[in-house]
């Protein structure tokens, strides 16, 4: 497994993988690797003749008052999960190999699908996303680049740039990975002590509860966010940032569900922000 740090050896490796007629995979993370991670690998290495996974905690995603110096950084132990799942190169740059001095170019997403959800709770968010995904996608030449539902209107995002842009990769979703307690993986649970942890399964058991709903005929959007809201405030510790339904993947507001939709919650736990969805009505992913 090779270790890139630089933009000049990720198209190098890039370039000698497209001479050899090889499909590039590309596996954009942050880091603090966790096994819906590692799923993604696996599907990419699938699909894919050369897996490239990105290590890069993107500055330009984190607002003013977020967890950009605080977010977990162990690139020692993700490389060892990395080589044991056959991942072909590792991209790790710094900050500055990304935005050296100077750099003023960024990729905006305007309409709605940055204005819902996420995009409201974190102002600038999905500019950071949309510039460095771009510049990973192309640095690497990738055909292929895989996201977790999870990240729902990320995956929206990513799909419409790329498309917008005339991008030539294909965008592939791959489903939430759960604890056992039905908590959905992600990088930030390592901050929850284990009382939070506890507590934070009450995300999943709402959507739970909003989906078996669903699935027993009720398909309206205001009752299906007020089941989960209600299940949420249960619990002592959640404080509530949206509880939003809205069609996916156009994410517009309905009333009645006559389509695929997407259930989104934010909840903090503690000091810990974690979000987790579920789709209703179909999959169209």
């Amino acid at each position: 497994m090779e270790i890139l740090r630089t933009l000049e050896q990720i198209q190098t490796f890039s370039k000698k993988s497209k001479e050899s007629g090889k499909i590039i995979g590309l596996v954009p993370t942050m880091g603090a690797l966790h096994e819906g991670h590692l799923s993604l690998v696996e599907y990419a290495r699938r699909q894919c003749d050369v897996v490239i996974v990105s290590i890069f905690v993107n500055p330009v995603q984190f607002g003013p008052n977020e967890d950009y110096t605080m977010y977990p950084r162990c690139f020692a132990q993700d490389c060892e999960k990395l080589q044991l799942a056959g991942v072909d190169a590792v991209f790790h740059p710094t900050a500055q190999e990304m935005y050296p001095n100077g750099y003023c170019t960024y990729v905006m997403v305007d309409g709605e699908i940055t204005h819902t959800l996420c995009g409201t709770q974190r102002p600038g968010h999905f500019r950071g996303v949309a510039t460095v995904v771009t510049k990973l996608i192309h640095l690497a030449q990738a055909d292929k680049a895989f996201f977790g539902q999870k990240d729902a209107q990320q995956v929206v995002v990513v799909r419409t740039f790329t498309k917008d842009l005339n991008i030539p990769c294909s965008i592939i979703t791959v489903p939430i990975v759960r604890e056992t307690s039905g908590l959905a993986r992600s990088s930030r649970n390592r901050y929850l002590s284990p009382v939070e942890r506890k507590a934070a399964c009450i995300l999943s058991q709402s959507l739970r509860q909003a989906k078996d709903a669903y699935i027993r005929g009720n398909h309206n959007a205001d009752s299906l966010k007020q089941l989960v809201t209600q299940h949420l405030q249960k619990e002592p510790l959640a404080l509530i940032d949206y509880v939003s339904l809205y069609t996916y993947p156009g994410l517009e507001p309905i009333q009645i569900i006559s389509e695929p939709c997407l259930l989104a919650i934010a909840v903090r736990i503690g000091t810990v922000r974690l979000i987790d969805n579920v789709i209703l009505g179909g999959d169209p992913l």
